[in-house]
């Protein structure tokens, strides 16, 4: 399924007391869809899922799914590592009117490969939204197999994965042998022109709150055969990508924020924002791109 070519993984503004400021959030969102977004993730990975509690994640996908009006598709963050609570979050989620589900590998529990396929086939067996899958190594220790995801892209509803392995080969191993329709999106953005180049989508990007229009760019003159220009775009453009995540993320996105008079706040423990240092480092890298 093609949800476009440049979808944002939203951070989750929080006010000076560390709770959600949907005021604020009306504002990025609007940011972003001004900047380039054609879709948006809400409450995964750079939206801070881990510490936002049930009731904060259904209060912001009905908040965003009211000021997005359909304008782009909405995709939640409904995953985590108990098979039973991610299927009633998605159906929440289905309710208040998403367009699709983020679902990513178990964390901790550590599944083997049939537990992983088991996990993702009993969501998707419980609701009719659209699932992309989210294999996230670096983060969940768990990595999704070429094999199971070729298998996953067999059931009706699971139809595209989120890949942040940064392995190209299996990403076109996974190209050459899923179902018709199935789509890839690069979970990194300094691979986004790569995978795109191999039979991608698009990415789910973090840059792209800070840099949304010029990957809009590059991805654009790279389907209009412009080649050697999109890559001159890519080269310009990666400092900035890798600055992004010279902490963990989302602290340097949003200190990037911050820099552009979007005050998003800061992030909530075991998260703590960049130091004066790291963010002296940031700035000066984008500040070309204000």
């Amino acid at each position: 399924m093609d949800f476009g070519r440049l979808l944002t993984a939203m951070v989750t503004p929080f006010d000076t007391n560390n709770r959600m400021d949907l005021n604020i959030t009306t504002e990025l969102v609007e940011h972003l869809l001004a900047t380039g977004s054609e879709g948006l993730v809400v409450a995964g990975t750079t939206g801070e899922s881990p510490t936002l509690s049930h009731e904060e994640k259904m209060q912001l996908f009905e908040h965003v799914v009211k000021v997005v009006d359909g304008r782009v598709p909405i995709i939640a963050g409904t995953g985590n590592n108990d098979t039973q609570a991610s299927i009633e979050l998605t159906k929440e989620a289905e309710q208040i009117g998403v367009d699709a589900a983020l679902i990513v590998t178990p964390y901790y529990n550590k599944p083997n490969q049939e537990g992983l396929y088991q996990h993702f086939a009993a969501i998707a067996e419980e609701t009719k939204l659209p699932i992309m899958l989210y294999n996230i190594p670096s983060r969940a220790v768990v990595r999704l197999n070429v094999e199971t995801v070729v298998a996953l892209s067999q059931i009706e509803n699971i139809v595209s994965v989120k890949d942040s392995t940064g392995d190209l080969d299996g990403i076109a191993s996974i190209l050459e042998q899923v179902e018709a329709g199935f789509t890839v999106y690069s979970g990194d953005d300094s691979l986004t022109l790569p995978i795109h180049s191999i039979g991608g989508s698009g990415v789910v990007s973090v840059a792209s709150h800070i840099i949304g229009k010029e990957m809009r760019e590059m991805i654009a003159l790279f389907e209009q055969g412009k080649v050697r220009e999109a890559g001159q775009m890519h080269r310009k453009l990666l400092p900035v990508m890798r600055a992004l995540f010279m902490a963990p993320s989302p602290s340097p996105v949003k200190s990037a924020l911050k820099y552009q008079q979007i005050e998003v706040g800061s992030v909530r423990l075991p998260l703590v924002p960049l130091s004066p240092f790291e963010e002296q480092n940031l700035f000066r890298v984008i500040d070309p791109f204000q």
